[in-house]
C-alpha cells in the first residue's frame, strides 16, 4: 500500500471519531441542558435509594403480677421466587418438582406463581418460621429466595383471645385490644433516602433523609391471666354440658372497673385467624351481643325504690298467688308466693312483687334509672364492638311496659351493662366506667397512657330520698 493510500485512510478514521466523539458531545449537551425534563427525571427516579425501617410492634402484658406476655413479635421468613429468572435459566421444571415432591407445596399454586416469564416477584409462602425456611435456603434454588419478616405471634392461643384480639398480616389491630391500641402498638417506622451508584449501591454521602424506626409501646391489661383461666374452665364446663350456641363470664373489679377476666364462646386461635371458619367466633358476645337480661334487671326498680325512701325492706306487697291481672294482661311467678317483703321479693325474685314496686316508681323514673345503671348506651369499654343495648324512652312505652321492663322484658343489654349495674349496687351506688387496658408504656419507659377510675354516674343517690 502506497504513503498516499495509508494518508487517505488515516484520514478518514481519525474523520470518523471526530465524527463520533462530536456526536457524542452534542448529546450529552443535549441531555443535560436541552429541554429534558421527563427524562431527567427518570433518571433521577432510577438513581434514588428509598428504604423503609420495620418497626417492632409492642407487646401486650396480663394483669397478674408475673405480667404474662400475652402478644409479641417474632422473627419469620417469606418464601419469594423471581419466575422470570426462573424461566430465563430454564429451571421451571426443576424449581416446581423440588417445590412440590420435596418441600411439599401445592402444585397448583406453584404452578400458577411461576407459569408468568414476565413476572419478576411472587409470594410462594408466607410468615414461614425460621428452622422450616432453612430448607429452602440451604437447598439454594435458581430464583427461590428468602425474606425476613416479623410476624405477630399469640403464646396463649386461644387463651384470652378476644380481649387480646389479632394483627392481620400487614401488622394492622383487627380486634381485641390489638385493634383498640393500635395507635400505641404499631410504633413508626423509619425510612432512609438517599443516592445509588451504577451498580445500585448507596453513596452515604449522598444520604438526604434518615428517619430512625421507633417500636410500638408495651400495653398492660387488667386482666389476671390467673383468674382468666379458671374462668375459662367454668366457661367450657358450662358449654361442654349445655351445648350453647355462644357464652361469656366477666370479673370485674367492683370498686375500680378494672376487668379482670372476660371469656367468650366459641373461641378461636389468634395465630391461626385466617382459617377460622365462622366470622362469628371473632364475636366478643361479652360486650357485642345483646339480650333480654330477665330477672336480672329486677336489682334496678328495687334499689331505686329503696334508695327514693318509695318502699322499705320490710315493706310487704301481695304477690296474688302467683297469678296477677293488670291492664287486662297477666303477670306470672314461677312459683305461687303470697305477702312478700321487698327483701323477700328480691330473694324469691317474684315478677309479681318486683311489678308493684316498679309502678309506684312510675315510668319515668324507672327509664331514669335504667339509663343512669347504663342501659340503652355503651359504657366505653376499650375494646372495640361494644352495643348500645336497646332502651325504648317512657314515651313509647305502652301501659304495661312498666311493669315487664322492670322484671327485664321488652329491653335488651348487654352483659357488661347487667355486670355494671350490679356492681354499681355494690360500690354505693357508683357506676364505674369498665376497662381492661391498665397502662401504655412506650419502648423507653415512658408512661404515655395510664387508665384512672372512671365514674359514669351514681345512679342510686340517697340525697334524692
Amino acid at each position: 500500500m502506497t504513503d498516499r493510500g495509508r494518508s487517505v485512510r488515516l484520514i478518514t478514521v481519525e474523520a470518523l471519531l471526530l465524527l463520533a466523539m462530536g456526536g457524542l458531545a452534542s448529546r450529552l449537551v443535549y441531555l443535560h441542558i436541552g429541554p429534558n425534563d421527563v427524562r431527567l427525571e427518570a433518571a433521577e427516579k432510577v438513581g434514588r435509594y428509598v428504604k423503609p425501617l420495620r418497626v417492632a410492634r409492642g407487646r401486650i402484658y396480663d394483669g397478674s403480677r408475673a405480667r404474662n406476655i400475652v402478644a409479641m413479635n417474632v422473627s419469620v421468613d417469606d418464601i419469594c421466587a423471581d419466575p422470570s429468572l426462573i424461566h430465563r435459566r430454564g429451571k421451571v421444571e426443576q424449581v416446581s418438582r423440588a417445590l412440590v415432591e420435596d418441600l411439599h407445596f401445592d402444585p397448583a399454586t406453584v404452578d400458577s406463581l411461576l407459569a408468568d416469564p414476565k413476572r419478576q416477584f411472587a409470594y410462594l409462602r408466607r410468615l414461614v418460621p425460621i428452622d422450616e425456611a432453612e430448607e429452602i435456603r440451604d437447598r439454594r434454588l435458581p430464583g427461590v429466595f428468602l425474606q425476613d419478616v416479623s410476624a405477630r405471634y399469640y403464646p396463649q392461643g386461644p387463651f384470652m383471645c378476644h380481649v387480646v384480639g389479632f394483627a392481620n398480616r400487614d401488622g394492622v389491630g383487627s380486634l381485641g385490644v390489638e385493634q383498640a391500641m393500635d395507635r400505641f402498638l404499631r410504633g413508626s417506622p423509619g425510612v432512609l433516602e438517599g443516592r445509588l451508584d451504577g451498580r445500585r449501591r448507596e453513596l452515604y454521602t449522598r444520604r438526604v433523609k434518615e428517619v430512625p424506626a421507633r417500636d410500638g409501646a408495651d400495653v398492660w391489661l387488667t386482666i389476671d391471666q390467673h383468674i382468666q383461666y379458671f374462668v375459662e374452665q367454668a366457661l367450657d364446663d358450662v358449654v361442654r354440658e349445655h351445648a350453647p350456641r355462644g357464652a361469656c363470664a366477666i370479673v370485674q373489679r367492683v370498686k375500680t372497673g378494672e376487668i379482670l377476666a372476660m371469656a367468650s364462646r366459641p373461641a378461636f386461635d389468634p395465630n391461626q385467624f385466617a382459617g377460622v371458619p365462622d366470622r362469628q367466633m371473632f364475636l366478643n358476645r361479652a360486650l357485642g351481643m345483646v339480650y333480654e337480661p330477665g330477672s336480672t334487671l329486677k336489682p334496678v326498680a328495687i334499689s331505686l325504690a329503696l334508695a327514693r325512701g318509695i318502699v322499705q325492706p320490710d315493706t310487704v306487697f301481695d304477690c296474688e298467688g302467683g297469678g296477677w291481672f293488670h291492664e287486662g294482661r297477666v303477670l306470672r311467678d314461677f312459683h305461687p308466693y303470697g305477702r312478700l317483703s321487698v327483701a323477700d321479693i328480691l330473694k324469691k325474685s317474684s315478677n309479681i312483687g318486683t311489678a308493684k314496686v316498679a309502678l309506684m316508681l312510675g315510668d319515668a323514673q324507672i327509664e331514669q334509672g335504667l339509663r343512669a345503671f347504663g342501659f340503652g348506651r355503651a359504657l366505653g369499654i376499650d375494646l372495640p364492638g361494644e352495643e348500645n343495648g336497646i332502651l325504648h324512652p317512657a314515651s313509647r312505652w305502652s301501659r304495661i311496659s312498666c311493669s315487664r321492663i322492670s322484671i327485664g322484658q321488652g329491653v335488651s343489654a348487654t352483659a357488661l351493662q347487667v355486670l355494671g349495674m350490679m356492681c354499681a349496687i355494690a360500690n354505693d351506688g357508683f357506676l364505674m366506667r369498665p376497662h381492661v387496658v391498665d397502662r401504655v408504656l412506650s419502648a423507653e419507659g415512658c408512661e404515655l397512657y395510664r387508665a384512672e377510675p372512671e365514674v359514669l354516674g351514681r345512679p342510686i343517690d340517697d340525697s334524692t330520698a
